[in-house]
């Protein structure tokens, strides 16, 4: 709804440096204070205290605290672009170290801060913004993959399209949630038996 997503909007863009820092400030207290407090007591208070402005000043940045959580997460999306994707040499390496390229750069996408990543999976709003990150993203990663896909030469799928968009959502959404997992998932774990399904899948194993 448009007046919902109003109230995610942030309030201002910054124009100047000084602006643009102010507004770092906020959003690093933020991701500080919901680590330590959660988010339901991660109040905008609590943030303004922990990036030393007043109250006043973070609502001209930010609205309230779903907005600041919900611009969170699209910074979180956008570092997770995989700029490593046309350095991948096909011709030197096998389809399981391809694979691997893969897993392991989705995992270290989610390695900073596990508890964090939690509240925005599980609090942070859908707005406008944060959609159209999730699909813009998702579009280039797939295109990415199944540019890999069609390029290595032991693949052996019906539907490289399908393929594509299957292997990026299997990834994207195992790394999410285990890295997020409260418990203890040794990442090498995480990583080898990533690998070996899709591996499998791509070769045709039986």
């Amino acid at each position: 709804m448009p007046s919902a997503d109003r109230r995610l909007q942030p309030r201002r863009k910054p124009r100047q440096v000084r602006a643009e820092l102010t507004r770092e400030r906020i959003l690093t207290a933020a991701a500080h204070v919901f680590t330590e407090f959660g988010y339901a007591a991660g109040t905008t208070n609590r943030i303004a205290e922990r990036a030393r402005i007043s109250i006043g000043s973070l609502y001209q940045y930010f609205p309230n605290k779903d907005a600041i959580l919900a611009e969170l997460l699209v910074r979180h999306l956008d570092r997770g672009t995989w700029t490593e994707a046309e350095q991948l040499d096909l011709s030197a390496g096998s389809l399981e170290a391809t694979v691997r390229a893969l897993v392991r750069d989705a995992i270290n996408n989610h390695r900073d801060d596990p508890q964090l990543l939690r509240i925005m999976l599980e609090e942070a709003p859908l707005s406008q913004e944060v959609l159209d990150t999730i699909n813009r993203h998702g579009k280039k990663r797939v295109g990415q993959v199944r540019d890999l896909l069609a390029r290595h030469p032991d693949v052996r799928v019906r539907d490289l399209d399908i393929a594509a968009e299957l292997i990026v959502f299997t990834v994207e959404t195992n790394t999410h949630k285990l890295m997020a997992d409260p418990r203890t998932i040794p990442v090498e774990t995480l990583e080898n038996e990533l690998v070996d399904m899709v591996t499998r899948y791509l070769r045709g194993d039986q």
